[in-house]
This record gives structure tokens, C-alpha cells and sequence, in this order.
């Protein structure tokens, strides 16, 4: 049986094609010095003879494998320095797999619990998802979202336990969204000094407060301690970079308040913070 006929060397389609790349990659390739240019043919067509198709190949593996085109260049070259690139590979590839495992949780979370509460790191779901259906809020499940952001996980699953009293105390939810859609009220119309937000502000406080006193008397406290115990199953976990401070939070994180709210959220907070001023001198004099 007679054998097809066997070229002594191909244009670059064809050798693109057997190697597993484009035209475009193997000129690329030229350029950066990493495979040399043959010799073109009568037609003014590079043609590419087997020593070149084996160097192609051989590029090809290695490029699939995740080393960069200047460690290829290195490995070809016999330099020391392909041991190192290697071993940053090899860093990168663990880094790269880890990732992919805390996708392949967070998917798994969310199947289950089947909110976007799943979504949210295992600490936080975990003290969150035996509530009832529907009492979590969507601003709560966003809240939660920001202090992540911020404070990292054990930062939300502090602050979880606000939402679990809310969720769980009919009387402090209405109190919450009747102070929700007073402070939405403050619009752009509304001067900063209007005696209104020093009430409203005050308002705040105390319910603040009452939260702060249910929280205390309801074991979450003890809850959220055993969680630490375990703090170590959540090594590690800081999701989409850096944590940032309040401060930096503030000048990036749009909230489009007018400033009468702004004036109000200062209030608030200047009222909390003499509050627990208060209440630390009255504890040493106890």
C-alpha cells in the first residue's frame, strides 16, 4: 500500500494546525526569538522542515503546562533560572487550585441554602442559614455583603447576630424599618440643622441599644465564641483581596446621602460612642 505523500516541509498553516496553535502564535514565537524563521520558500512562504515542527512542539507542551514563553526561552537556553520559574509554576498552579476548591464551595453553599446567603462566606452562613424563610431581608443579606468587604468574615458573623435578633423579634424588626423609612426621608430638601435629625438620631440610639442589650441576654454571644473555637476550618478566607479601613470604605463604597443623612449617620455615631462611655464609667463604679 502506497504511503500519501510525505512533505519535506509545510507552510505555517499547516504546521500551525498539527501543532495545535495559529499562524499568529507561531509569528509571535518569530519575533520574540523563542523559534527561529525559516528560510521562505520560492513563493516568498515560510516553510517549516521537521526540527522546527519538533521545537514548535515541544513549545506548545510547555506553554500548555502554564510556563511562560521567557521560562520556555530559559529552558531552551539551559539557564539555572528555569528551576525557579518552575517553582513559581508550581506556587501559582496550588494557588490556582485552592481557588477553584472555594468556587467549588461557594457553588455548593449556595445549592444548599438556596439564597444568596450561600454566597456569603461559611462563617456568616453558618449562623444565618437556621432562620426561618423570609427573615433574613435582601438589605440585611446586603449589609452583610459590605461588612465582608470591610471586616472579613468574622467582622459579618459579628454583626450576624443583629440580623438573628431582628429576624427573631417582630418588635425590633417594625422598630428597625419604621427608623429604615425614616432615615430614607432624608432628602436634599431637609437643612442639616433641622431639630428633626437630633430625634431621629436619638431614636436610633435607643433602639441600638435594645438590640445590643437582647443580644447580650440571648447566648449568641456563647454561639459565635464556639464558631472562633473553630477558627481554624476558616483560615485564611479573605475573599476579593485586602481588607480596608471604615475610613477607606466611606470614600469608595457609594451611598448617595443627602447631607442631612450625613449629619444624621455623625449623630448617630457620636450618640452611640457616649452611650458606651457611659456605660463603662458606670461599670467601674459598680
Amino acid at each position: 500500500m502506497p504511503l500519501p505523500a510525505i512533505p519535506r516541509r509545510v507552510k505555517i498553516g499547516d504546521a500551525a494546525a498539527f501543532a495545535g496553535t495559529t499562524p499568529r502564535a507561531i509569528r509571535h514565537y518569530h519575533t520574540i526569538g523563542l523559534l527561529a524563521e525559516p528560510e521562505r520558500g520560492s513563493d516568498d512562504r515560510r516553510r517549516y522542515g521537521y526540527d522546527d515542527m519538533i521545537r514548535l512542539l515541544w513549545i506548545r507542551r510547555m506553554a500548555d503546562a502554564g510556563i511562560s514563553l521567557d521560562d520556555i526561552h530559559a529552558a531552551f537556553e539551559g539557564t539555572s533560572g528555569i528551576e525557579q520559574s518552575l517553582a513559581r509554576l508550581e506556587e501559582s498552579l496550588a494557588s490556582k487550585a485552592a481557588a477553584i476548591e472555594a468556587q467549588r464551595a461557594a457553588v455548593n453553599r449556595l445549592r444548599e441554602v438556596g439564597s444568596p446567603l450561600g454566597l456569603l462566606s461559611p462563617l456568616v452562613t453558618g449562623r444565618l442559614r437556621d432562620l426561618p424563610p423570609g427573615a433574613l431581608r435582601s438589605a440585611d443579606l446586603d449589609t452583610l455583603l459590605v461588612t465582608e468587604r470591610i471586616l472579613g468574615p468574622l467582622g459579618a458573623a459579628v454583626q450576624a447576630d443583629r440580623f438573628i435578633v431582628l429576624a427573631t423579634h417582630p418588635e425590633l424588626r417594625a422598630e428597625e424599618e419604621r427608623l429604615a423609612d425614616a432615615e430614607a426621608a432624608l432628602e436634599d430638601t431637609m437643612s442639616p440643622d433641622d431639630p428633626r435629625i437630633e430625634d431621629l438620631a436619638a431614636q436610633r440610639c435607643d433602639h441600638e441599644t435594645a438590640l445590643a442589650a437582647v443580644i447580650e441576654g440571648s447566648g449568641l454571644q456563647e454561639a459565635l465564641n464556639d464558631l472562633l473555637d473553630r477558627e481554624d476550618e476558616h483560615a485564611g478566607e479573605e475573599e476579593d483581596g485586602a481588607r480596608m479601613s471604615m475610613m477607606e470604605a466611606i470614600g469608595k463604597m457609594p451611598y448617595d446621602f443627602s447631607p442631612a443623612r450625613v449629619r444624621y449617620e455623625e449623630r448617630v455615631i457620636e450618640l452611640l460612642h457616649s452611650a458606651d462611655q457611659a456605660g463603662d464609667r458606670e461599670q467601674r463604679t459598680c
